[in-house]
């Protein structure tokens, strides 16, 4: 049985080298990530049982390690091993968009976005900073909570935009719910970050509302 299992490991590794993870199905590639973190088990078996529970493999990733470790064969090892391959995939997404050479709209920086907030159980506000050239500068998260009208969002990005001579910015939120249409609340607040970024020359380009399906586009649908 040891060496059945051994001989089938090394197919996957194989496999990996020839095509990486071209035509992979959700549990094989899970199946593969355990088998860092599970030497004597049948991971295939554990990676269905997941993918049953939890849904597909981006909703294992982005799931609590205690809820991971119900599924029988999910020990610690294995349960910071998923959360590890979910904060790494974030990283270099961020690696990613930090390189490009310019963003030509914001649309271009949903991936990233996406990657970063959309998945997230609390509610995030976000900000990224562009030159004149649409480099990006700096970007980070500017707040938790339930995004309102209050003044901290527009002070902050104003001292955070003129800190690092911004030109434009592209903020963005993320929906726990799952639906991205905006609440009043949302309209307010970007009215506000709009107005105190006008004050010192600077243009906010797009305020995009994420959940890991959709979007909504503040500047798409004639809101700035």
């Amino acid at each position: 049985m040891e060496t059945n299992y051994r001989g089938h490991r090394q197919r996957l590794k194989e496999r990996f080298l020839n095509s990486k993870l071209a035509k992979w199905q959700d549990y094989e590639i899970l199946e593969f990530a355990l088998t860092f973190t599970i030497p004597r088990k049948d991971t295939k078996k554990i990676a269905k049982q997941l993918l049953s529970k939890f849904g597909n493999l981006k909703q294992v990733l982005n799931t609590d390690i205690d809820k991971l470790k119900t599924i029988d064969g999910i020990k610690n090892q294995s349960g910071f091993f998923i959360a590890f391959l979910r904060s790494f995939a974030v990283k270099y997404a961020e690696l990613e968009m930090v390189e490009k050479e310019k963003i030509s709209s914001p649309k271009e920086a949903l991936i990233f976005l996406r990657s970063v907030i959309g998945l997230s159980k609390d509610e995030i506000f976000y900000a990224i900073f562009l030159n004149a050239s649409n480099k990006i500068l700096f970007y980070d998260e500017i707040n938790r909570g339930i995004v309102n009208k209050s003044a901290v969002y527009p002070r902050k990005i104003v001292e955070i935009a003129l800190k690092y001579n911004a030109t434009s910015v592209i903020v963005a939120h993320n929906h726990p719910g799952g639906s991205s249409n905006p609440s009043q609340n949302d309209i307010i607040a970007t009215e506000a970050i709009t107005k105190a970024l006008k004050t010192v020359d600077i243009s906010l380009l797009d305020h995009l509302i994420v959940t890991d399906k959709n979007h909504y586009s503040f500047k798409d649908n004639g809101l700035i």
